[in-house]
């Protein structure tokens, strides 16, 4: 009996994209994918999801890449610029799960306790969850199970009593291994279905 709902927030509640940024800094698509892929990666990315202060993880990148440096300090230095607007879809789906007033509904994410105030002042439907949990301020991230665990521990949430909600494959695995229902997000009309699939209203 699902009694809690959690949601990831980046690419299921709130649309974050480097690219929006990158793309008034390069000339074509394929110069972005090079840099985020090669420069500015997901993996180095995550450090700052985890904890590592802002500061430190641009400017060991620039000494590592020097002659990346401008495009590198953008990434922090001009952040805002790739946060876009909310899912509405996925939003609309949380506002009538809230109105149900049955479940408690939380996230986890993985994101820099640097940048989140950020999104928390341009998101108001941040301000409906039961409890948030970040990554970088427990220095902590998904797929580890310890960061699971903060959130089941602090609400006092039971796992076969939970429903993840992520679009990351890695992150809804680890979930699943500890025996937490999921959603492996990958659109508005799909989650829908998949509520409906566990008799949630929606």
């Amino acid at each position: 009996m699902i009694n809690t709902i959690i949601f990831d927030l980046g690419a299921v509640l709130i649309d974050w994209n480097p690219k929006y940024l990158y793309r008034k800094i390069f000339d074509d698509e394929s110069q972005i994918d090079h840099f985020l892929n090669t420069i500015c990666t997901p993996d180095w990315n995550e450090e700052q999801d985890a904890g590592r202060s802002l500061y430190n993880g641009t400017e060991i990148l620039v000494a590592q890449l020097p002659d990346s440096a401008d495009n590198i300090r953008a990434f922090y230095g001009r952040w805002d610029e790739m946060l876009g607007d909310e899912i509405a879809g996925t939003v609309k789906i949380f506002r009538q799960i809230k109105k149900l007033d049955i479940y408690k509904i939380y996230a986890l994410t993985n994101w820099s306790a640097e940048t989140f105030p950020v999104a928390l002042k341009r998101f108001d439907f941040l301000n409906w969850f039961d409890g948030i949990v970040v990554s970088g301020t427990e220095k902590l991230r998904k797929p580890a199970p310890e960061f699971y665990r903060i959130l089941l521990e602090r609400y006092d949430v039971k796992a076969d009593e939970a429903l993840f909600i992520d679009d990351n494959l890695r992150n809804v695995t680890a979930a699943r291994e500890m025996g937490i229902d999921t959603i492996h997000f990958q659109s508005p009309e799909q989650l829908q279905e998949e509520l409906l699939k566990r008799n949630i209203p929606v």
